[in-house]
C-alpha cells in the first residue's frame, strides 16, 4: 500500500473538532477585519478632504487653464484646499465631528447591542450588521460621486455606520468564545485580536491606493468588502460547537480560584466538594462553554438560563474597573486610529497616500503589543499587571514618540512600531482575553449567556473614550500636536490608576499563593 502524501498527511493528522475550531477562528477573525477595514479610510482620506491652500498666483493660472479644456468629472473648487464643506479654516473640528459622529453612535449603541446579541442567533445580528455597515460605508463614498457638498449628508452616514458596527464585536466575541477555552486565551485571543490591526492595515492600503485620484472609492471598495463578508457570515458561521456535534475538550485536572479579575492557581482541597455533595465551583470548571465544561453548553447555561441584566453585569468583580481603564486606552488607540495620517502629513510633509501607508506601521506594532500581552497575561496569569505594565511604558513612549518624528523618516518608523505595541497590548487584551475571563466569572454559576453583554459594557465604555480621543484631538490640535500628546499621556495615567486596586489584588494573590505552598 502506498504511503499517503505528506499533505494529507498533515490534514489527518488533525481532528474533525481541531479543524472546526481552526475554521471559525480564521472566519470570525477576517469577519472582524472587514469591519476595521471600513473605519480605516476616514483618517486616510482627512488629507484629501482638506489641502493647504494654493497660492493666489496657482489658483489664477488654473482657472485659465480651466477654462481652456473641457470640465473633468471631478468638481472643481475654487478654494483649491480641498472638499467642500471640509475646505473651510475650521477644517480640523469638522473632521472631528464626522470622527465624534462615528464613534459617539458607535458608544451609545454599544450598550444596547450586547444585550440584544444576548436575545438572537448571533449570525442573523451579525450577518445583517455587516450588510447594514457595508451599505453606510459606501454611502459617505457616493458623496464624491453625486458632488455632495453637505456636512449633514456624511454625518448622518457616520453615525449610521457606527450604530449598525456595534453588531460585531459582541458578536464574533461570544463566537470565539464559545469554540475556545480558558488554558491559553490570553495567547490564542491575543493572536485572534490581531484582526484590528490587520483590517486598519489592509483599509489603509485601499484607501490610500484612491485617496489622490478617486477619493470615493476609498469607501466604496470597502463597503463592498464588508457586505461581502456578511454573505459569507450568514453562508458559514457556526456559533456552537454544539450545533455540529462537535466533543467538548477535556478539563484541566488543577483546581483553580478566582480573585477578582485575577486567577490564582492554588491547589484546593478535593474532599470539600465531596463533603458538601455539591458539584465543583462553576470557575473551577472552566466556565467557559464546551470548551472545557460541557454541562454549560448543553443543559441550563446555553438554552435554559435567562440572559444577564445590565446591572448584573456591572456587579461581577472587576468590569467596572477594566470598562473604565478601557475608556482612556481605547481614547489614546482610536486617537492614533483616525489622526495619525494627518499628523505624518503635517510633521513630515508627505502627500495623503504615502501618509496613509506609513501610518500602518502603529497597526504593525499593534500586533506584537496584542500577541505580547496575551503572552504575558497567560504565563503570569495576571491580567490586570499586564495592562498596568504595558500603560506604564507607553506614557514616557508617546512623548519620545512627540519628540522623534520630528526628526527624520527613519526615526518616526521606530517609534510607530514601539508606540503601536505599547499602545494596543492593553487595549487588546481588555477586549478580548479579560472579557472572556470576566463574561465568565464563578459568580455568574454557570450562566453562558452573559458573555456578550458583558464584553459590550467594556467596549461600551471604552468606545466613549474612543469618541472622546479623535474629538479632542480636533480641538486641541490648533494649539499645537505636542498638546495633543500631553493629553494621551495623562490618558495613559488615568487608565493605570484605574487598575491599580485590581493589580494589588493580584500581587497580594501571589503573595497568598507563594505562602500556601511554602507551608
Amino acid at each position: 500500500m502506498a504511503q499517503l502524501p505528506p499533505g494529507i498527511r498533515f490534514i489527518t493528522s488533525f481532528s474533525r473538532d481541531q479543524w472546526y475550531r481552526a475554521f471559525i477562528f480564521s472566519l470570525t477573525f477576517l469577519l472582524y477585519a472587514s469591519f476595521h477595514l471600513s473605519r480605516k479610510p476616514i483618517s486616510i482620506v482627512k488629507g484629501e478632504l482638506h489641502k493647504h491652500c494654493a497660492s493666489q498666483v496657482e489658483l489664477d493660472s488654473y482657472k485659465e487653464y480651466a477654462a481652456q479644456i473641457q470640465p473633468v468629472k471631478k468638481p472643481f473648487n475654487a478654494s483649491q484646499c480641498g472638499w467642500e464643506p471640509f475646505d473651510k479654516s475650521n477644517y480640523k473640528q469638522l473632521l472631528g465631528a464626522l470622527d465624534y459622529s462615528f464613534l459617539c453612535a458607535y458608544a451609545v449603541g454599544m450598550y444596547l447591542s450586547g444585550l440584544i446579541g444576548e436575545r438572537l442567533p448571533i449570525r442573523y445580528y451579525l450577518t445583517g450588521g455587516m450588510l447594514a455597515s457595508g451599505l453606510f460605508t459606501a454611502m459617505f463614498g457616493l458623496g464624491y460621486f453625486y458632488n455632495v457638498h453637505n456636512l449633514w449628508f456624511y454625518i448622518v452616514a457616520q453615525i449610521a455606520n457606527g450604530l449598525v458596527q456595534t453588531t460585531g464585536w459582541p458578536s464574533v466575541v461570544t463566537c470565539i468564545g464559545n469554540w475556545f477555552g480558558k488554558g491559553r486565551r490570553g495567547l490564542i485571543m491575543g493572536v485572534w485580536n490581531s484582526h484590528t490591526s490587520v483590517g486598519n492595515i489592509l483599509g489603509s492600503l485601499i484607501a490610500a491606493y484612491w485617496v489622490s485620484s478617486c477619493w470615493g472609492l476609498s469607501f466604496v471598495v470597502p463597503g463592498l468588502i464588508v457586505a461581502l463578508m456578511g454573505v459569507l457570515c450568514f453562508l458559514f458561521l457556526i456559533e456552537h460547537p454544539k450545533d455540529v456535534s462537535c466533543s467538548c475538550t477535556p478539563s484541566s485536572s488543577s483546581k483553580t480560584f478566582l480573585n477578582s479579575a485575577s486567577r490564582c492557581r492554588i491547589p484546593m482541597p478535593t474532599l470539600n466538594a465531596k463533603e458538601n455533595g455539591k458539584p465543583q465551583d462553576a470557575e473551577m470548571q472552566h466556565l467557559l462553554s464546551d470548551s472545557e465544561n460541557c454541562s454549560v453548553a448543553t443543559g441550563e447555561g446555553r438554552h435554559g438560563t435567562s440572559a444577564i441584566s445590565f446591572l448584573g453585569a456591572l456587579r461581577i468583580p472587576g468590569v467596572v474597573e477594566f470598562s473604565l481603564c478601557l475608556l482612556f486606552a481605547k481614547l489614546v488607540s482610536y486617537t492614533f486610529l483616525f489622526w495619525l495620517p494627518l499628523y505624518i502629513t503635517n510633521v513630515e510633509h508627505l502627500d495623503a497616500k504615502r501618509a496613509g501607508d506609513l501610518s500602518t506601521l502603529f497597526d504593525v506594532g499593534g500586533i506584537f503589543g496584542g500577541i505580547l500581552a496575551g503572552l504575558i497575561s497567560d504565563r503570569l496569569e495576571k491580567r490586570a499587571s499586564t495592562c498596568g505594565m504595558m500603560l506604564l511604558l507607553a506614557a514616557p513612549t508617546l512623548y519620545m514618540f512627540s519628540a522623534v518624528s520630528k526628526m527624520g523618516l527613519e526615526a518616526t518608523v521606530v517609534m510607530l512600531l514601539i508606540s503601536g505595541a505599547l499602545v494596543n497590548g492593553p487595549y487588546a487584551l481588555i477586549t478580548t482575553a479579560v472579557s472572556a475571563d470576566l463574561g465568565t466569572h464563578k459568580s455568574l454559576k454557570g450562566n453562558a449567556r452573559a458573555l456578550s453583554t458583558v464584553t459590550a459594557i467594556i467596549d461600551g465604555t471604552g468606545s466613549v473614550g474612543a469618541a472622546l480621543g479623535p474629538l479632542l484631538a480636533g480641538l486641541i490640535s490648533p494649539s499645537g500636536w505636542n498638546n495633543v500628546f500631553y493629553m494621551l499621556m495623562v490618558a495613559d495615567a488615568c487608565a493605570l490608576l484605574l487598575l491599580l486596586r485590581l493589580i494589588q489584588k493580584e500581587l497580594q494573590c501571589h503573595a497568598d499563593h507563594t505562602l500556601f505552598k511554602e507551608h
